[in-house]
């Protein structure tokens, strides 16, 4: 019975996360008997990216697009050598392949050149467009591939270009294509690279035709310059309380992972620093540390009424509303959880934006009528917090004096866990409310809830505002009140812990 051959077929995207990693290569053709988690928040990255390539040919208008979708393989080639062949000057996703790599150009447009004998030019220029801000060395890459493929189709590449989103430009009005996207010639860069590419494509290809998966062991490329898809399948091997568990930098884990250390109880302590030596100690001996003096400190700090505060937000690449930046923090949720005395249960209040709609200014008139002037603000992390509400005051000064003093009246109960005053074994070394939060209060728990952190919250407002079925809305909305709700109500029970500690230390 002859043998099956196997497919050698490579697709931009694939020859990328071959470079990456060649053994992400073979899975991604071969997918292990393993249970992968969803990435969501991968589905939403790659929406916005096609938004932004669709918006981004109006750069280049009255081009022609080879659409991909349903169309095989060999009627996108066959269109893309149409439209050349009668002369079409823009181009939208041609589709190109020579030597086993498919590549499709987001735009090529056709040099307006004129030759010495007067005819028109046949040179082109390649534009990749990226949602980033700026060019990586992953995107030469792109770039790269693009260009020795399209040269080997026999086409004159004259300049290749990366477009990508420009961060300063501010929505006034109908978007500004010109001003949103910037374009950097990276031909140099992208030629340097060819010289090499023949023998990287030909090494890709052989790991396809490989029987059993490449033998390579973890390493930084496994989040370098993506997080792989395939680290729960190969980080398997892995225990709990290893040296990759260490926070922070400090040691170069992966020289001490190819020397056969991997057990926290391996590592040398004298080589660690002091917040790494902190953590090991903590967690081999399970030790728990608690300063009373200075959680009194903090605890004393506050005062009533005390409200526990929470924004969450979303960004888009291309900015949604007027007077927005790419990239920028929108919030369109908050929960607040008040406390008028010390001992008493909060009152609760939240917002949550309408779909498609800008919410800053009815969020933040809700939010200073719901918050007395002076009353102490608790949050989590208070920079973020802080940030949202001087943006906010910037946006609106007639509201700018009530938003400042409320700044002024943050707190932060995260300070008493990242100055580890207080530090439970089972932290592992985070002071993040999502590691704080079981360690102190088990019965409090995020897992049941079907939005379990900020990344999802965002993920599931984006969702909200496309969403036409009125009961996967209700749903959509239930679910981000119930995740907000409980960022605020974790932080009431946490400090009820603290001041739970001092009464019995007293």
């Amino acid at each position: 019975m002859a043998t099956k051959r196997k497919s050698t077929g490579l697709s931009k995207s694939l020859v990328l996360k071959g470079l990456q990693c060649r053994k992400a290569l073979w899975l991604q053709k071969n997918p292990p008997d393993f249970d992968l988690p969803a990435r969501p928040d991968l589905e939403a990255k790659f929406a916005a990216g096609n938004q932004v390539g669709t918006l981004a040919q109006q750069l280049f208008p009255g081009g022609v697009e080879v659409p991909y979708a349903g169309l095989p393989f060999a009627t996108q080639l066959a269109r893309t050598k149409q439209l050349i062949a009668k002369g079409t000057k823009v181009i939208y996703e041609a589709s190109f392949s020579r030597g086993g790599v498919f590549v499709k150009v987001d735009i090529l447009v056709r040099d307006d050149l004129a030759g010495e004998d007067g005819t028109a030019g046949d040179s082109w220029r390649i534009y990749e467009v990226k949602m980033g801000t700026g060019v990586k060395e992953v995107n030469l890459d792109d770039v790269a591939t693009q260009y020795y493929v399209l040269s080997q189709c026999g086409l004159n590449i004259s300049a290749a270009y990366l477009t990508h989103i420009n961060n300063q430009y501010v929505r006034q009005g109908a978007i500004d294509v010109q001003q949103l996207f910037t374009s950097e010639e990276v031909t140099s860069e992208v030629l340097a690279r060819q010289a090499q590419l023949p023998a990287q494509l030909q090494q890709l290809r052989d790991t396809l035709r490989l029987d059993d998966e490449p033998a390579i062991d973890i390493g930084p490329w496994c989040n370098d310059p993506f997080e792989c898809d395939f680290i729960p399948y190969c980080w398997q091997h892995i225990p709990n309380n290893s040296i990759f568990d260490l926070r922070g930098r400090g040691i170069n884990k992966f020289a001490y992972y190819a020397q056969g250390v991997i057990k926290l109880a391996d590592i040398p302590l004298d080589q660690l620093n002091s917040a790494q030596r902190f953590q090991a100690e903590a967690t081999l001996n399970q030790h728990d540390t608690t300063d009373t003096v200075a959680i009194s400190k903090f605890v004393n700090s506050l005062w009533y009424p005390l409200c526990h505060l929470d924004f969450e937000t979303f960004d888009t690449p291309i900015p949604p509303f007027d007077g927005v930046r790419p990239y920028q923090k929108i919030p369109f949720q908050y929960s607040l959880h008040i406390q008028q005395h010390a001992g008493v249960e909060p009152q609760h209040c939240e917002y949550l934006a309408a779909a498609n709609y800008d919410p800053r200014r009815e969020l933040t008139e809700q939010l200073i009528s719901e918050i007395p002037d002076a009353a102490c603000i608790l949050t989590y992390n208070q920079a973020f917090e802080k940030s949202v509400l001087r943006e906010l005051a910037e946006l609106f000064p007639d509201l700018a004096e009530a938003l400042l003093q409320r700044v002024d009246n943050v707190r932060d109960l995260m300070e008493p866990f990242k100055k580890r005053q207080l530090y439970r074994w089972q932290m592992a070394g985070s002071y993040s409310i999502k590691a704080v939060l079981p360690a102190l209060v088990p019965e409090l728990s995020y897992q049941q809830l079907s939005i379990a952190d900020g990344q999802m919250a965002m993920v599931a407002y984006r969702a909200m505002c496309e969403e036409q079925n009125l009961v996967t809305l209700a749903e959509i909305r239930k679910d981000l009140l119930a995740y907000c709700e409980m960022d605020t109500l974790a932080m009431v029970r946490i400090l009820e812990v603290l001041q739970g500690l001092l009464n019995r230390s007293s």
